[in-house]
């Protein structure tokens, strides 16, 4: 299986080579490592790594725990998104099949941005937001079920009461009220700004695309 690690380090040369020996050494393969922010000499950064399926994360947190200035945020399980550039990936299937844009968009999102799940959702009728309704929802979500409030409509992450993190990507067009991408993770940090960012950059890319056909993000 695939995990997401999470951790802070010092920003000097060295460190990722100690995390990445770590790793190995605790039965990990790093796949993927994204630098989120560097910051007074210090560093957030994400790995993908295969780990035995149903193995516990204990030596591989004993061990990372045990490097100098290196602190663990957060560890989850992930899925691989499919192809090199997953991003353009999605963009080429939403151009092959727009009527089905914002439910493909949906669907792939949870890969991507190492989500449980993703859902479109109408963000409700008056400012309050508190009819907000999830009217699809991708492998894991529930279309129907109880949602946060989504505003104020803007690219954004939040922390739910119940400790669930979403990130969400408004939509300029599509049902009458408009339409947010809502993406979901539990057991997980939250979502970085650069995930938030990359959220609202596939949005417009699906928006651009789909106006281009004249054709609507539709749900259905």
């Amino acid at each position: 299986m695939l995990l997401r690690i999470r951790v802070r380090l010092p920003d000097r040369p060295g460190s990722l080579a100690k995390v990445a020996r770590t790793l190995g050494a605790a039965g990990a393969d790093v796949v993927q490592m994204t630098v989120l922010e560097r910051d007074n000499g210090r560093a957030l950064d994400d790995f993908t790594v295969t780990w035995p399926a149903g193995a516990g994360i204990d030596r591989l947190c004993d061990g990372l725990g045990s490097i100098p200035g290196v602190g663990i945020v957060g560890v989850w399980p992930t899925a691989e998104p499919q192809g090199a550039f997953p991003d353009a990936a999605v963009i080429g299937q939403l151009a092959a099949d727009p009527r089905r844009g914002a439910l493909i968009l949906a669907d792939a999102v949870p890969a991507i941005l190492s989500a449980d799940w993703a859902g479109l959702a109408e963000p409700g009728a008056d400012e309050s937001g508190e009819d907000a309704a999830l009217v699809y929802a991708s492998a894991g979500g529930v279309p129907g079920g109880r949602i946060p409030v989504l505003r104020p409509l803007r690219p954004r992450s939040f922390t739910a009461p119940d400790g669930t993190q979403y990130a969400t990507g408004p939509i300029s067009s599509g049902t009458e009220r408009g339409l947010v991408l809502l993406v979901a993770r539990t057991g997980a940090p939250p979502f970085h700004q650069t995930e938030v960012s990359r959220l609202a950059q596939l949005v417009g890319a699906a928006e651009t695309v789909l106006s281009g056909s004249g054709i609507r993000l539709a749900t259905g």
